[in-house]
């Protein structure tokens, strides 16, 4: 498991900001969600790195970040929380979000 913490840990510390949707098989939102995050990856390509963490299957990763519910997006940048929201988001509005709390060097 450390392990598996180590490469979390990594991914989020990193420049490019990682938005960690912490979902569930059994949870219908997680599943309509799924689609808005296929489309906002589309539309940010590589500004963002999308990743999904199964609470089920990974309960230290959401107990560390206190997830209570799903499906709960958290934005990372550098090691960081810049933002959070539980409950499905409406694809222009996540998009905004993530623009609007990351930092990027032009």
């Amino acid at each position: 498991m450390s392990g598996q913490a180590k490469s979390f840990n990594d991914l989020i510390s990193g420049e490019i900001p990682v938005l960690v949707d912490f979902y569930a098989t059994w949870c219908g939102p997680c599943q309509q969600l799924s689609s808005i995050l296929q489309e906002v990856a589309s539309q940010i390509g590589d500004q963002v790195k999308i990743i999904k963490v199964d609470v089920d299957k990974n309960p230290l990763a959401a107990s560390k970040y206190q997830v209570r519910g799903v499906p709960t997006l958290i934005l990372f940048q550098q090691g960081e929380i810049r933002w959070r929201q539980s409950g499905v988001v409406p694809q222009h509005q996540l998009i905004q979000s993530i623009k609007n709390n990351i930092s990027t060097k032009v």
